[in-house]
């Protein structure tokens, strides 16, 4: 099997978690490669609902080796609750890997998140003031933590006590909020260091290893969106890690000659999360049945999702940034009811002209609107159908419409939550075919 990274085509939120526990039947390791607990993946299996914030998706197969790598910034705490959660539900986390390498989120970054975005006033970001950010500031500042030195009680006791000072002042002087105690948290994360420490190891080779291997298999799983990457997104509004295909190498340790696909993943409309500039948003009644049909709320933080239709320049931009080899396109049930469909297929500007390439500076461009493809709609319920071809007339000209404006050929497409609720179009699975060669 090829060795497949998975990636949001959009703002995030797209049903990732769907495809990678899909695809993770046919693989031997699945990878989470960046970010922190401000994600949230669910997976849908014979009617179960499970949600995943650190954990990867493809946890709900049994024979799967699942890693959490060094480029994403762990919570010991959210982390020991979802091992918990798990195997109150029975399953099993014995193949579960924690990179020594990846950082910690420790409750000064959580506190500082959350005081930084009350100080950014009417400029917040949108933050979920999981202490992500900070935690990405630390590790890029080398002062943060890692797994490695967590589990050594006594490395984790003098790094907590140096750091801790550091921050404290940050938060008594910059912010008036009051320190943290340093006995109330090294008291309290010993006991989840101790139970993390089983899982701890050196996750780079073990990745490398299984990526070599030419029947193996891994699924590189992404968090966020690319539209969010701290690069290639729209900064500043962004997250502070690289949810794009190339942060698959940055965070695991494996070279971009290991990479033999990458699928993005879209829904069949756009949402968003937090602020910034979203051209297709819906603020009317359409905009509201979509949130409501698709569910459309965060699994991490609740918030409803802003809604809007399909935007082309978004997806054709995370494509290019991606070396998409195709597209898994997702959500194509809950436009079920429509006698009409909206595609964007340009932006024009205040002065009339079209522009059919994604700004870099759409953040702060005010003088966009969009340019809008009409299509026809279809009221048949198509939670069932399981061939392209049995999808109603108008949906499979969207689908065909929507791989046309992108540019890569759409492989699957979801009509529900359901792991069976996947229409299979293309090879997925394929890969190169080329012979790895395993390194001494």
């Amino acid at each position: 099997m090829a060795n497949i990274v998975v990636v949001g085509a959009q703002w995030g939120d797209e049903a990732k978690g769907k495809l990678v526990d899909y695809l993770a039947q046919n693989a031997s390791m699945v990878v989470r490669y960046g970010g922190g607990n401000n994600a949230g993946h669910s997976v849908t299996v014979e009617g179960v609902v499970y949600k995943f914030h650190l954990i990867p998706s493809g946890i709900l197969n049994p024979d799967l080796e699942c890693v959490i790598s060094d480029g994403v910034v762990i919570d010991p705490g959210v982390l020991v609750k979802e091992i918990e959660g798990l195997k109150a539900r029975g399953l099993s986390v014995e193949r579960l890997r924690l990179s020594s390498s990846a950082h910690l989120i420790l409750p000064y970054h959580v506190q500082l998140d959350q005081l930084q975005e009350i100080s950014r006033g009417s400029d917040k970001i949108g933050t979920t003031g999981r202490g992500v950010g900070p935690a990405y500031a630390d590790k890029a500042a080398r002062i943060g933590i890692r797994l490695g030195e967590f589990v050594d009680t006594e490395r984790f006791r003098a790094r907590l006590e140096a750091v801790l000072a550091n921050k404290n002042a940050q938060i008594t002087k910059l912010y008036g909020a009051e320190p943290l105690d340093f006995e109330t948290i090294f008291v309290e994360y010993s006991r989840y260091a101790a139970a993390l420490k089983p899982f701890v190891t050196d996750t780079a080779n073990l990745v490398y290893a299984h990526a070599a291997e030419a029947d193996s298999g891994v699924i590189f799983e992404g968090a966020q969106g690319s539209l969010l990457d701290l690069d290639m997104g729209t900064y500043p509004y962004v997250t502070s890690s690289h949810p794009i295909a190339g942060g698959a190498c940055i965070g695991t340790g494996v070279g971009p000659t290991m990479i033999d696909s990458v699928i993005g993943v879209a829904k069949s409309y756009t949402t968003r999360v937090g602020a910034g500039v979203f051209l297709t948003e819906l603020l009317d009644a359409t905009g509201e049945y979509i949130r409501e049909r698709g569910h459309e709320y965060g699994t991490t933080t609740g918030r409803p999702r802003r809604c809007g239709w399909f935007d082309a320049l978004v997806v054709r931009y995370s494509v290019r940034i991606n070396s998409m080899t195709c597209l898994a396109l997702g959500h194509l049930d809950v436009l079920s009811g429509m006698d009409e469909i909206q595609v964007c297929t340009a932006y024009r500007t205040a002065d009339g002209t079209e522009i059919s390439h994604f700004p870099p500076d759409l953040a702060f461009r005010t003088d966009l609107e969009p340019i809008y493809e009409t299509l026809a709609g279809w009221n048949e319920d198509i939670s069932g159908v399981r061939r392209f071809e049995e999808l109603p007339p108008n949906a499979q000209t969207y689908v065909k419409r929507i791989e046309s404006l992108v540019g890569v050929p759409v492989a699957t497409v979801s009509v529900g939550a359901g792991r069976e609720q996947t229409i299979l179009m293309g090879d997925v699975l394929a890969g190169t075919n080329r012979k790895r060669v395993l390194c001494p």
